[in-house]
């Protein structure tokens, strides 16, 4: 069993509200010591030593949100490409949605996943089951055996759930069987040939578009479920400022809710579709400067509980297309923290809360051992330079995809390696 020590680091760990400078020992596949006080107890005969001075160390990234081609679609990602790409952004831990071909809503999808992903992805991948067989939102799965199949969530990915009675049955059984139910709410007759946000710009552009009451509406619903049902419900994505309101009565009101917002949603708005870049063509769209300034308090405040990618790979085939036939998303793992870290620079939102987001947040919310630096942890870390500058380009990025939000964007905050169980699996 190897021995690391991280020394001269700046150790940043929301599970225990610590900002310091100090040294990280990985011992095998643990952490035995982090902190200012790990300076103390010397370095580990034969240890492999690395100088982080000038870096931070973090826990590593959980992605809740995360959507991948295999199988079905492995010309977009295979669970091997994704882990590569998550690697590269500091995630070691991911939870996969269930929209896939064939749809992850049986046990035996769920081990294929499982499987696939301890023979092939260097990160841990985590499958979410879907709630309805074939996300078709008209049968349920049998959501205790996927759960103890391995499945962390339920979830209908992409869809929603119009059926209320089917809903109600779903969030009872969540409960019931000790998982979360993760739900995008969209109307699905409200705005349903929208393919941006309703509004002016829209109407210049010529496009047709969703409004934010679409989103909304549903949400105040599953609120109702979620109060009648005492089921854990975790609103998947938000992105207007009337959904942050909802979720935070809800939690006012005690009830089990969480909530996430895609990274997209909060460093940009319907402006930066601009010239029919089908790459922003998103779903939830991307909305009013307001409502992306209502997600960066909301987070801020912690009524938005998590950051997702909500990494979404597309091909060619999908994406250049005139804006209205394209399809909706963008892939995001590489470029999740870099984003995110512009809330740290600017002064948004401060350091702490932006990794806790990241980490400790989703892994608690999904009952998955990861996202702290405590002694005694799963050594899945990542050393950061918060300050260093980088470009994304498109030659660099390891998905199958390339279709990312932030193709030439400058980024200041850049992942210098990432260890998952204790070993190293990316490094620049």
């Amino acid at each position: 069993m190897s021995t690391t020590v991280l020394q001269n680091a700046r150790i940043v760990d929301p599970s225990r509200g610590l900002d310091e400078i100090g040294t990280l020992i990985i011992d095998g596949d643990r952490i035995v010591a982090s902190g200012a006080d790990a300076r103390n107890q010397g370095t580990p005969e034969g240890a492999t030593i690395i100088d982080c001075k000038g870096k931070s160390v973090l826990p590593g990234l959980v992605d809740a949100r995360v959507f991948i081609g295999e199988p079905g679609a492995e010309h977009r990602e295979t669970i091997a490409s994704a882990s590569h790409a998550a690697a590269a952004g500091g995630v070691t831990s991911m939870i996969m949605m269930p929209d896939t071909d064939p749809v992850i809503d049986n046990v035996a999808l769920v081990e294929f996943v499982l499987r696939t992903a301890r023979d092939t992805a260097v990160v841990n991948v985590y499958p979410a089951a879907a709630i309805t067989k074939g996300l078709n939102g008209e049968e349920m799965t049998e959501i205790g055996l996927l759960r103890e199949a391995g499945a962390v969530a339920i979830s209908e990915g992409r869809h929603s759930i119009a059926n209320t009675q089917l809903m109600r049955r779903a969030l009872t059984y969540a409960r019931d069987f000790g998982v979360v139910l993760a739900h995008e709410a969209q109307d699905p007759y409200l705005g349903v040939n929208g393919v941006m946000n309703e509004g002016l710009f829209a109407s210049w552009l010529g496009l047709s578009g969703t409004p934010r009451e679409a989103e909304v509406i549903p949400l105040e619903r599953d609120m109702r479920l979620a109060a009648l049902t005492q089921g854990a419900y975790h609103a998947a994505q938000i992105s207007t400022a009337m959904s942050a309101e909802v979720i935070a009565k809800a939690k006012q009101d005690g009830l089990n809710v969480t909530s996430g917002v895609s990274i997209n949603h909060l460093s940009l708005n319907e402006n930066d579709v601009g010239e029919f870049r089908t790459f922003f063509r998103l779903q939830p769209p991307l909305r009013l400067e307001e409502d992306r300034l209502a997600m960066v308090e909301a987070l801020r405040e912690g009524v938005i509980d998590i950051i997702v990618s909500a990494h979404d790979p597309q091909d060619v085939d999908t994406k250049r297309l005139p804006f209205a036939d394209a399809a909706a998303g963008a892939i995001g793992l590489e470029t999740l923290l870099g984003a995110a870290l512009r809330l740290h620079h600017n002064g948004d939102v401060p350091l702490l809360r932006i990794v806790e987001a990241l980490s400790s947040a989703p892994a608690r919310i999904f009952g998955i051992e990861a996202g702290s630096l405590r002694p005694g942890a799963k050594a899945d870390v990542t050393i950061v330079d918060l300050d260093e500058p980088w470009v994304v380009k498109e030659e660099d990025l390891r998905s199958r995809s390339k279709n990312s939000c932030f193709e030439g964007a400058r980024f200041q905050g850049r992942v210098i390696q990432t260890f998952v169980a204790g070993k190293s699996v990316f490094s620049i």
